[in-house]
Formats: C-alpha cells, structure tokens, sequence
C-alpha cells in the first residue's frame, strides 16, 4: 500500500509526488511517538525519581530563587517560565504536574510548598491565576549543590538554555515519593514510603552491598502513604520488593465509637491512598440503594482542616458493627488493592526494579555526584591556591611590584615583567593587576597565609576522598544521615498480617439475633448485658450491681433516675460485658451518663414486660407502677414527685412482695405490696414510711421471698474526716423485723454507739452481700446477727458500696 505526499511551494512551482510505504511511515512515527512518551513524560529516571516536566518545574523555581525563606509568587509564572525555557508541552499539564508536587495527600514528602487552593481528595485546584507557589524544604535537598557540576547539563528544546539532565538527589526520592504514569506498552506505580526508612536502608545497603532483601526489610517494612491506612498482607509487599511487581491491600482506619447516645457508629479516620470521602460516601449510597449493603442509617462527613478526615457511618440499631465494616471494606473503596509496578528508567533504557536495585541506582547515583563534587571543589581550591601563593610573592616586596607597573606602558607590559620578576604565572599577574591596593597591607597577608594553609587543608581531604572510595562512601553516608535528619516524620501506615486484619469472621451474622439477656446496672453507673436471664448475686469485679432487668438483645429498657423519669436505651447500644475467670468485668461497660444524661441512675427495668416496678423515694412515699409507659418517648415520667423529693430505689414488686425502707434514723419498715395500689406512670404515689422530723429514707427494696434474706446498716459518726464517718455495721436477717403497716414508722434496726447519729448506708436483698472498698478491694464484713435491735460492730476496713 502506498500513499501520495502533494508538496509545493505555491501555484507556478511544478507539482511533484513523492510515494512512500504506509506502514513504514506509520511504525516510524509510532516508534518517535513511543520513544517520546517514554522518555520525556511518563517514566521518572531512577536516579532522582522525578519525570521530565517535574524536574524542570523543581530546577526552574531554584533558578527563580523561589526558595522556603521567600515569599510565594503566582502559580502561572512558574507555568510561564518552565513552559517558555524548558518544556513546550502547555500550560495546563505543568499546572498539573506543579499541583501534584504541591499536594500532601498525593506526596509524601511534597516538594512545592502551595499557598491557595491546591484541591483536595474530592475536588480540583483553583486556576494558576488564584494559587501561589514557591520550594519546599525538600525540594532543595534534590537540587542542593546544583551548581558544582555534580550533574550534567542538557540543552533545551531551542537550544537556548541548559537544563539537568538529572539532580543531584540528596534523598531517594523514587522511593519516598513514589511514581505513577502510563507511557506506551507500559506503566509505572511506585508507592511512597517513610524517608527515614527510605535513607536508613540506603545507608546499610552501602555498608553491606551484598545485604539480601530480608535485611533491607528491616529498614523498610512496608510503604508509607501520605494519607495513612492500613496495609494488608506483608507477604505482597515482600513480592513487589523481590520482583518489582507485587499487590497488597490497604484498608481504611475505622474505630467504632458511640456517635449518639443510643447509637454506634464506624468513625473513619484515615482512608487507602488517593480515595476521597465523598468517593467513598457515593460508593455507600449506591451498595444501600441497590441492596447489597444493610446496616447503614446515614453517612456524615465531618472533615475539615483542623480535625483532619472525620467520616462517620452511622450503623442502624440491631446490626453488628463488625459485620457492617466488614460489608463496607467488600464494598467501598474503603479497601483498595494497590498494585506495584516499579518501571523506571536506568542509563535511558526502562527496567522493572527491585527494592534493592532502585536503592543501588540511587547510591551509585549518589556517589557520583558527591565525587563530581568533590573533583569540582578540589580544582576551584587549587586554583585559589595558585592566586594566594602568587599574592604572598608580591607582598613581599610590594614596593617593587607597585614600581613595575607604574613603569609599565599597559597592563600587558606590566604582566610581562611581573611574571619574570617574581616568577609568576600569567595567571597570577593578571590577578595581581586586577587586585585593589588596599588589599595589600600587611593585615591582609596575615589573612592570606591563614587560608593558604586552610586550602592546603581542603585540597588534601578531597585529595584523599578521590583516591579512597571507603571514605567517599563515609561521606555519603553521613550526609544521607543528616538528611534525614531534615525529613525525619513518623511512619504514617500501619502494615498487618492478614490474620490481624480480619475484621469478623464470615460465621458473624450481620444482624444481631434476639436472644434472651440481662442487663445490668452497677453501683456506679455503668450498665452492660450478659447473655440469658439471672438473678442475684452477679459476680462483677470491683464493683456493685444495684439492678437488673431481665430482656432480649433487640428490646429496649429503661433506666429509672433519682428525678423520677425512664430514660429508654437499645440494649444492641450496650456492651456485651466479658467475664475474666468467674466476674464480669462491669467497669468496662458504657456510662449511663453518657448514654442518656442522667447523672442520678437509680434502676434498669424492661418497659414492655407486665412486671409492676415499686419506687420509694427519699420523703417516704411509695408507689407501684402499673405498665403503662408512653412507647413514643424515650424520656417518660415514672412517678410525679413533689419538689425536694427524689427517689431513693426501684425494683421489680409483685403482690406477694414485701417491700421495706430503711430510713437514716435507723427505722426500718416492711409492709406487704398488696396494701399499695398501682398506679399510672404519671401519678405521685402513697405515703409509705411515716418519718420524723429530720430524718429521710436512705434504702428501698422489694423482695418476693424473705427467706435467706439479710438487712446491712452502717452507722456514721458526724463531725469525723471524708472517708472515715463509717464507724459500725450490723447484718441481720429480714425475717427478724415484724410486717407492719403502710404509712407507719416500723420498727428500730440498729441501736447507735456513743458519738454514731445517724445511718449512712443501708442495703437490703436475699443473700450476703460483700463490702466494696473505694478502690475496688473487697472488704470483711461481720457474721450475720440475729438481733434485730443490737448495735452494730466496728468497720475494719474503709466501705464505699455494698452488694
């Protein structure tokens, strides 16, 4: 197949057609095509990691002297000067490539420091004409000493200008920054990692260049992103550092926390690299749309520049937060698989590098231009040090130098006779010719025999650095050092084990199931659910269970407050409580406070059982509560109290119960729940225990059976230390105290000691109970006395609770 090339220069000129073969021309220019995206766009070199048109945005803002210690200029004359003088390929990839060197989520280490809007994971930046650009600090360390010919120097496009043809790199920027770009029948995708493992692995592969990858691993375990994650699997990444071609996961960090009061959530805090929340959010609402996800009330994005990524992912009541994350990290972006691909080009060919060659690339790059320097530095001193020597001849007779030249016809005459009288070089005359008198006093040689020795000094350490390669490489490794020093951030990535990064089990059921359980009020104010319904004791640890109610997993309770209100609470917002040997550890459960702002948690009782709850409050009025609570509130009255009062207890009272008081006076009533009527939620109830003056009620309990029931009261001595008013405790059964009547004072259960006033704790229940000390300790208590009306016996130890 041929094609036909029509070329004149205008109408009179003879029309001639030059036939070439279509598929010559089409390979010829594919193959320049080719060459050119590989070499000039897509692939960064090895030695610096940077591709073309960064390099030249990095080395034109050094010649623009837009260094950290000055000040922004506009992003458009950056793009103007590079486009101009370096890279005629448009304004609009430069802006790009000039953004991308600027973004922290993007660089791990940027190195252009941006001031306006450089974009964000979700969005574009603004237009050139907005942003302003200049150096980061890590930008000089891959053009420091730019100037001492440790690199070579390229002509531009026109031939008008030099450029590098790589930088000096004080850091192994491929490594640290990563690279990602499509060229043609090929690609690149180099993960970033922390630039202080980066530098300590090149420091001991220079010491050891037969270290095998598992010792470089110890330098760097795995990629550092920008955004943080977690990565999944270490065995891909030691695949794409043996191969250069590897995959591994990298997952979000998500922790789950309460994000309202009856409410978990997934709080996201860190996400794969370069995924966006708003990404992320639109993958949710399309898996919940369509079904494939179940769970998910709502997703709020809370992220901002001071708190940083803030993601929350609201989990519907009833469903495991684990099953959902682990919905979310199958569905969402939220677990991203990152590919390796370590294609960079070596000596202008592409190569796929290990992590132990592109570390080798970058140290015999690294060497070289530290000897490139050096050869530099040594011949600039020993040619200062020729012009010094030449000028400590002349002052030594400066007078007949000064005669030579004013005897002298021109400069060239006086250089003649200059060079033949003191034994000079042409090049020393001249420098003599052309120095300042003042320059020549007797002051100045004092300076100059000083720096003669101090190049003497400099000429022979570099000497020495040139012929001995041992201390060539000390040297790079001591400035590898100290550059990490400049770089030095802690690592950002988590790397795990597939095992440890398994959020569930498959066998975890998505939503949880409704199984029967109990859930438990301590002392405190903690509250938590064990599976299966109990009764008293439950054995916690370093607290006091005050209540249970006895319910499923998918009901809700209520928690009974000293103000008289319910406060209902999902029990799948509470804790599972875990049992350590034979106690629950109920301290680790959720606060009730926290839960539903109540400070006053008096019981926990189960809202839609027919069970009637008994109250008793500090004035002595007792009331029964028939189960008739508003369902459409979550905050509902109990019982209506009168102003000052509050109540004391709350507890589960049937018709056969008996119901007792223990009032600070040391009274103690117990009467029958058969003479209490119910009432409804909203109703004040009964008089209960008649007080006398002064005195209030500090216990109140119910009890269906009385046997094997015991009575504790502790007596207080007014007047003595916080912490030490407990004096004496008397444990008796209940059956020693008579029935007696509603709205009566009973009877006396304990007789106070000389100094005692009053009671200052009193417990009620059908076992014996045990002392809770303020630190958790258990404390004795005394055996069981079955006087009711004795005194009691004297605390050896500190009680905080009883239970």
């Amino acid at each position: 197949m041929t094609s036909m090339r029509n070329s004149s220069a205008d109408t009179s000129t003879t029309e001639r057609i030059d036939e070439i073969d279509v598929s010559s021309e089409m390979k010829s220019s594919f193959l320049e095509y080719a060459y050119s995206v590989i070499y000039a766009r897509a692939l960064p070199d090895a030695r610096d990691g940077l591709k073309p048109v960064q390099r030249r945005i990095v080395y034109q803002m050094d010649q623009m002297g837009l260094r950290p210690d000055r000040g922004h200029v506009k992003s458009s004359r950056v793009v103007g000067e590079v486009m101009g003088k370096l890279h005629p390929h448009g304004d609009a990839p430069i802006y790009d490539a000039l953004v991308r060197l600027a973004q922290p989520f993007n660089q791990r280490v940027p190195l252009v420091d941006g001031h306006g809007n450089f974009g964000s994971l979700d969005d574009g930046p603004a237009a050139p004409r907005y942003t302003e650009a200049r150096m980061d600090a890590a930008a000089l360390q891959l053009t420091a000493q730019l100037d001492e010919d440790t690199v070579d120097f390229v002509p531009n496009y026109d031939n008008q200008f030099q450029q590098p043809d790589v930088l000096p790199a004080a850091f192994p920027n491929l490594l640290v920054n990563g690279a990602a770009g499509i060229a043609v029948g090929m690609a690149t995708n180099i993960p970033s990692h922390n630039p202080v493992e980066a530098l300590s692995a090149a420091r001991h592969l220079l010491r050891n260049p037969e270290a095998p990858l598992e010792d470089l691993m110890r330098f760097i375990p795995g990629p550092d992103f920008p955004g943080g994650g977690v990565i999944v699997d270490s065995h891909g990444i030691e695949d794409a550092y043996r191969t250069g071609r590897g995959s591994f996961k990298v997952r979000a960090v998500v922790e789950k926390q309460r994000v309202s009061a009856r409410r978990m959530g997934l709080v996201v805090t860190e996400l794969p690299y370069m995924v966006g929340p708003e990404r992320v959010i639109e993958k949710i609402k399309d898996a919940v749309s369509s079904g494939k996800m179940k769970g998910i009330s709502n997703v709020t994005n809370l992220t901002d520049r001071h708190h940083g990524l803030r993601l929350v992912i609201d989990v519907k009541t009833g469903f495991n937060p684990d099953a959902v994350l682990a919905q979310l990290y199958k569905q969402t972006p939220l677990e991203e698989s990152f590919s390796v691909n370590a294609v960079a080009l070596v000596h202008g060919q592409p190569r796929l590098l290990t992590l132990k060659e592109m570390l080798e690339v970058f140290l015999a790059h690294r060497l070289e231009t530290i000897r490139r320097r050096s050869a530099f530095r040594l011949d600039k001193a020993s040619k200062r040090l020729h012009l010094v020597e030449g000028l400590l001849r002349a002052i030594l007779d400066i007078d007949d130098v000064i005669s030579i030249i004013r005897a002298s016809d021109d400069a060239e005459v006086a250089k003649e006779r200059l060079m033949t009288a003191f034994e000079l070089s042409e090049l020393q005359a001249t420098y003599i010719l052309e120095l300042r008198l003042r320059r020549l006093t007797k002051f100045s040689r004092i300076e100059l025999e000083s720096e003669r020795d101090s190049l003497a000094e400099e000429i022979a350490q570099l000497q020495a650095i040139l012929a001995d390669p041992a201390l060539l490489a000390n040297m790079v490794e001591s400035e590898l050092e100290a550059t990490a020093a400049v770089l030095n951030t802690p690592r950002r990535t988590q790397i795990l084990d597939a095992e440890e990064a398994e959020p569930l089990p498959a066998s975890v059921p998505l939503e949880i199931t409704d199984e029967p359980c109990t859930v438990v009020l301590s002392a405190t104010g903690e509250i938590g659910w064990i599976p299966g319904h109990v009764s008293f004791p439950v054995a916690v640890a370093g607290t006091v269970v005050r209540s249970l109610a006895h319910t499923s997993t998918r009901a809700r309770v209520a928690v009974l407050d000293a103000d008289g209100n319910g406060h209902r609470i999902d029990v799948v917002a509470l804790p599972q409580l875990t049992k350590n040997g034979e106690l629950f550890d109920l301290l680790a459960g959720s606060s009730v406070t926290e839960l539903c702002g109540t400070k006053n948690p008096i019981a926990v009782f189960n809202p839609q059982s027919e069970d009637i709850l008994a109250l008793g409050t500090m004035r002595g009025v007792v009331k029964r509560v028939r189960p008739e609570y508003p369902e459409s509130k979550d905050i509902f009255p109990v019982i209506g109290l009168d102003e000052g009062d509050v109540v004391v207890g709350g507890c589960i009272a049937h018709d056969e119960s008996d119901i007792v008081f223990v009032t600070a006076f040391a009274q103690l009533l117990r009467m029958s729940s058969a003479s209490v009527r119910p009432q409804g939620p909203a109703a004040g109830g009964m008089a209960g225990i008649k007080l006398a003056a002064g005195d209030k009620v500090i216990a109140f309990s119910a009890l269906q059976t009385t046997e094997e029931s015991t009575v504790v009261t502790v007596a207080q001595q007014s007047g003595t230390l916080a912490g030490t008013a407990y004096s004496t405790i008397k444990m008796t059964p209940l059956e020693m105290y008579p029935i007696k009547g509603r709205a009566t004072m009973g009877v006396r259960a304990q007789r106070f000691l000389k100094g005692e006033d009053s009671l200052g704790m009193a417990w009620i229940g059908r076992y014996i109970p045990s002392g809770i000390s303020a630190s958790g300790s258990t404390t004795p208590l005394p055996d069981v006395d079955e006087r009711r009306d004795a005194s009691g016996s004297p605390l050896k130890k500190s009680l905080a609770f009883i239970g």
